[in-house]
């Protein structure tokens, strides 16, 4: 776990760095209220384990791991604001610390630097282009078309969380200077943990204690919102079930990845198995 404690440090030293340098200084309050009040560092540290499974530097990775970092950010600031939900991460959510309009320019900013961070490689860009573009699909088919069925529901995780995941990975690959199949698979890894872990959030919504989980709990009930245990007749510890198959597929697409770091590969597998048994 030293090792992964090292990585962690790194990702949260380069964000802190970045928030840091936000202009003016009013956003840069904002910015920092919503990057640095916590959160499991989850993407950025699945793109920093990718590229180092395929030879590549924790330093090779960073810069993009904490832009994906950014941009899952700003989602969170946006689905806020649609959820109504005055907690996040254990303290104030950005709309109702700072107000709707400050939290949505603060959502803008946090994509600007994050953009900035990916300009180095147009390939790293055009990956992060498309999950946002999944993503918008996923958010706009959640407030109108919504799932009524568990495959339908599970193209919308793919969408809404499996997108942000899946380009994580692809950035770390790239990072490395991978070729298109390792690329590829590493994707498909991390587009399936991400799958799993949305299916473990809808699960937690349902079940956890709030207090223990860090923001509000029933909200999917509450605003009507599709999750699984919603659209199904599954009970939690059956829909934890289909975050499991999800988490297995994840390892299977690992491990045709020619791997050279054997430990960043471990931490991997490990996370899949993390994303089903976690409590918040």
């Amino acid at each position: 776990m030293e090792l992964l404690e090292r990585r962690r440090a790194l990702i949260e030293e380069r964000l802190v760095a970045v928030v840091d340098g936000v202009e003016p200084e009013p956003l840069r309050d904002e910015v920092r209220h919503v990057v640095l009040s916590g959160g499991k560092r989850v993407r950025p540290t699945v793109t920093v384990l990718a590229c180092e499974t395929v030879g590549g530097s924790a330093e090779d990775a960073v810069d993009f791991g904490v832009g994906i970092e950014l941009v899952h950010t700003a989602s969170l600031v946006v689905d806020d604001i649609i959820d109504r939900s005055e907690l996040r991460r254990g303290t104030t959510s950005a709309w109702a610390e700072f107000g709707h309009g400050p939290a949505i320019v603060t959502s803008d900013g946090l994509l600007g630097e994050a953009f900035a961070l990916f300009s180095s490689d147009p390939k790293a860009t055009q990956v992060v282009a498309e999950s946002m573009v999944e993503l918008g699909v996923g958010e706009a088919t959640e407030l109108s078309a919504k799932p009524a069925t568990e495959e339908e529901y599970m193209t919308l995780a793919r969408r809404k969380t499996g997108a942000l995941f899946r380009a994580a990975a692809e950035l770390g690959a790239i990072a490395a200077g991978s070729d298109a199949f390792t690329v590829e698979a590493l994707g498909e890894y991390a587009e399936r943990v991400g799958i799993a872990f949305q299916i473990r959030d809808d699960v937690l919504d349902t079940v956890a204690d709030p207090r223990a989980l860090g923001k509000p709990t029933g909200i999917d009930a509450e605003m009507e919102r599709p999750s699984l245990v919603q659209v199904t007749d599954l009970t939690p510890e059956e829909a934890t079930d289909r975050a499991r198959a999800e988490a297995d597929r994840a390892i299977d697409a690992l491990e045709t990845v020619d791997v050279v770091d054997t430990t960043a590969r471990d931490y991997l597998l490990e996370l899949a198995e993390f994303v089903v048994e976690r409590e918040r």
